[in-house]
C-alpha cells in the first residue's frame, strides 16, 4: 500500500481516532459525574493552553535534537497512560489534570506530521485522509459502543488505538532534514494547518514571538494602522473567540436538551462527513471567487448556525431536534473550512516575506488566547444567564470579527497599488 518512505502515515489513523474520540467523550464523562458547563469550559481551557505550550515545547525539542521517533513514541505513550487513567477515574479534579496533561501531549505529533508530508511527497492527501478516516472511525465507535454502554469504557477503545499508534510510530525514521521554519514558507504549508477541523492543530510556534513582533498589534490599540497584518491577527482572535464560546457550550447545551451520548457522536459524525465532502470543495470555491469573498462569506453560514442551534433545538423534540443540531453543526463546518481555506490564504499573501515564523506565531498566540477565553467564557456565562445568552454574545463577537474584517479589507485594497 506504501511505498517505505511513506510506511510513517501509519501512525496517523489510530493516533487520530484517539485524539477525536477524547475531544468528545471528555465533556460527556465529565457531565457523567456531574460537572457543568463551568466544568466544561475548564476542561477546554486547561487543555487548550497546555496544547499551546506544548507546540512551543516540541517545537523547540525537534529544532534543536532533530528526532521525530522518541517525540512520537514518548506522546503517544503518555496519551496510551492517560486513556488508562481516565477509565479509572471518578473525580472531576483529577479529570482537569489528566486534560491538561492528554493537551500537552496530543500535540507533539504535528510539527512531526508536517516535517514527514514535506519530506516524502508534496502537497500530499494521504495524511489528511487518513485524518478524516480516523475521525469518522472514533466518532461511529462512540455512536455504537454509547448506545450500549456508558462513556467510560471508551477510554479504553482509546487506550488501544493510541497503543497502535506508539507500535506505528517505531518505523519513523530518527532525524530529519528539514527545519520547521520552511512549512510557513509556502502556501500549502500554511492550508497544512489551518484547515485541520480541531484547533489545537493551528497553533504552530515555528519562532516563539517576542514583544516586537506584536507591534502591529499595539499600534492598533494606540489608533495607528502601521500594518494590515494587526487587523488581520484581531480578525482572528474574534472568530475563534465567538466560535469556540459556541463549541464549548454545544455538548452541554445538547445533554441539557436531553441528547444521549450516542447521539451527540452522531452529531459530530454528521459534522464530519460534511466537512469531508466539502474538503476539495472549498479550495475551487476561493480560487474562483477570491479569498477575500470566500472569507466575507463564510461569516453568514457560522452565524446562521449559531442562531439555528440557539432558537431551534429549544423548541424540537427527539428526531426533529437531532436532525436541527446535525444539520446547525454541519453548516458550522462548511463556514470554518471555507474561512481556514482562504483565511491562510490571506495570512501567505498578507506577511511581509522573511517573517512567516515570528508572524505565523504571533497569529497562534491570538487563536489561542481566543480559544482560552472562550472556554472559560462560555461556562461563566451560560451560569449565570443561560445558553441563550451564551450563544448570542458567540455570535456578537462573530459580528465583531467581521467588521474587523471588513475595515482590513478596505485597509488592504486602498495600499494594493504601493
Amino acid at each position: 500500500m506504501f511505498s517505505s518512505k511513506k510506511n510513517w502515515m501509519l501512525y496517523i489513523l489510530p493516533s487520530s481516532i484517539s485524539a477525536e474520540g477524547l475531544h468528545i467523550v471528555l465533556p460527556l464523562y465529565l457531565i457523567s459525574l456531574g460537572g457543568t458547563v463551568s466544568d466544561v469550559g475548564i476542561i477546554i481551557a486547561l487543555q487548550y493552553g497546555a496544547a499551546a505550550l506544548g507546540s512551543i515545547f516540541w517545537g523547540k525539542i525537534i529544532d534543536r535534537f532533530h528526532v521525530k521517533r522518541v517525540i512520537l513514541l514518548v506522546c503517544f505513550s503518555a496519551i496510551t497512560l492517560c486513556c488508562i487513567w481516565l477509565y479509572f477515574t471518578t473525580e472531576i479534579n483529577i479529570l482537569y489534570a489528566i486534560s491538561t496533561i492528554i493537551g500537552f501531549f496530543i500535540v507533539g505529533k504535528n510539527p512531526i506530521t508536517q516535517l514527514l508530508v514535506m519530506e516524502t511527497v508534496p502537497n500530499n492527501q494521504w495524511s489528511k485522509l487518513f485524518s478524516f478516516t480516523a475521525i469518522i472511525t472514533a466518532f461511529v465507535v462512540g455512536s455504537i459502543s454509547n448506545y450500549y454502554f456508558e462513556v467510560g469504557p471508551y477510554f479504553l477503545f482509546c487506550a488501544i488505538t493510541s497503543s497502535i499508534a506508539v507500535v506505528a510510530s517505531i518505523i519513523v525514521k530518527s532525524s530529519t532534514f528539514l527545519e520547521r521554519h520552511t512549512l510557513v514558507q509556502s502556501i500549502h504549508g500554511l492550508n497544512s494547518i489551518f484547515r485541520h477541523f480541531r484547533l489545537h492543530f493551528q497553533i504552530i510556534f515555528p519562532k516563539t514571538p517576542q514583544k516586537s513582533d506584536f507591534k502591529h498589534l499595539i499600534s492598533l490599540f494606540k489608533g495607528n494602522i502601521s500594518h494590515e497584518i494587526g487587523i488581520l491577527f484581531l480578525t482572528n482572535f474574534f472568530f475563534y473567540l465567538g466560535s469556540n464560546i459556541y463549541f464549548t457550550a454545544l455538548i452541554p447545551f445538547l445533554k441539557n436538551h436531553q441528547f444521549s451520548d450516542s447521539q451527540v457522536f452522531s452529531v459530530y459524525l454528521i459534522q464530519t462527513i460534511t466537512l469531508l465532502v466539502i474538503f476539495y470543495l472549498v479550495p475551487r470555491l476561493t480560487s474562483k471567487i477570491g479569498e477575500e469573498h470566500a472569507t466575507t462569506i463564510a461569516f453568514i453560514p457560522r452565524i446562521a448556525a449559531v442562531l439555528t442551534t440557539a432558537f431551534l433545538i429549544p423548541i424540537t423534540f427527539g428526531f426533529d431536534s437531532f436532525v436541527v443540531a446535525a444539520v446547525s453543526s454541519s453548516i458550522m463546518v462548511m463556514a470554518f473550512s471555507i474561512f481556514s481555506t482562504s483565511n491562510s490564504i490571506l495570512l501567505f499573501k498578507t506577511i511581509p516575506r522573511g517573517f512567516e515564523g515570528r508572524y505565523l506565531g504571533v497569529n497562534s498566540f491570538m487563536i489561542g488566547i481566543g480559544i482560552f477565553i472562550a472556554a472559560l467564557m462560555a461556562g461563566f456565562i451560560t451560569n449565570i444567564s443561560g445558553y441563550l445568552t451564551t450563544f448570542l454574545i458567540a455570535v456578537g463577537i462573530l459580528m465583531v470579527s467581521f467588521v474587523l474584517f471588513q475595515i482590513y479589507l478596505k485597509h488592504r485594497l486602498s495600499h494594493r497599488i504601493i
